[in-house]
């Protein structure tokens, strides 16, 4: 069956961007891009370099990272009122994933304006697919606290929740963290760490915590975001209850 663009409506579009392999977007998400009034974005020297990769030039660009969410949302919400499709976008996978986006998709709900979140990249499902390990249930877990008791509940919660568990983390902290997890869990816990997902390096380790330590601790470099996969605590008995 042959794919028709759909003309934009007056609404918000959530649009994931691939996680590294360019091919990776959907032809919907194209069209968006294409006719969106603006495109919000973590970055805009990034999106647009991005766009221009798909001969697409954008109409504007808003800055939406961290610090401009609140600013962002007035103004996509002003172009809303205004009758305009409007698209949200981060750097890499679905905005609102460990990404700045989801404050904006709160304000332009709370206005009573209608949003679309397209399907497309995510680091989280091919992470989890590839891990071997099993995939439901499984729970989310985003990138850690980084200090103090924050940090330790989580991990203790991660220790002993029966579900397969699922984390970001930055490659300069991944060592720190699998000791962490080699302490909390026991050095026998299987896992996954799937590493620049879709790129040429692309790469899943896959073994107990204390074997997939020792494997990167021999590396002079450890390159890329990672997706970590914990293998769920097999006593029920002592489960976390989500």
């Amino acid at each position: 069956m042959e794919w028709t663009p759909e003309p934009l409506q007056n609404k918000l579009y959530v649009v994931p961007t691939p996680i590294g392999n360019r091919g990776d977007i959907t032809l919907r998400a194209l069209n968006v891009l294409r006719h969106a009034a603006a495109v919000a974005c973590e970055d805009t020297r990034h999106t647009g370099l991005l766009l221009r990769a798909y001969g697409i030039v954008p109409r504007r660009l808003l800055r939406c990272d961290e610090h401009a969410e609140l600013r962002c949302a007035a103004e996509l919400l002003r172009l809303l009122q205004a009758g305009e499709g409007v698209a949200l976008v981060c750097n890499a996978g679905t905005p609102g994933i460990s990404d700045p986006g989801a404050a904006v998709v709160r304000q332009v709900l709370s206005a009573g304006h209608s949003i679309t979140v397209l399907p497309g990249a995510t680091a989280i499902i091919p992470a989890v697919v590839g891990s071997g390990l099993p995939t439901q249930p499984f729970v989310f877990w985003g990138f850690l606290p980084r200090r103090g008791s924050a940090r330790q509940r989580r991990l203790s919660e991660i220790a002993t929740c029966s579900w397969t568990s699922v984390l970001y983390e930055a490659p300069h902290r991944l060592l720190r963290l699998l000791e962490e997890l080699q302490k909390m869990c026991s050095p026998e816990r299987r896992i996954c760490i799937a590493r620049e997902l879709s790129k040429v390096h692309e790469e899943y380790l896959r073994g107990t915590i204390a074997e997939c330590l020792h494997l990167l601790q021999q590396r002079q470099h450890i390159r890329g975001e990672c997706v970590i996969i914990v293998a769920g605590h097999r006593d029920e008995g002592h489960a976390h209850k989500l």
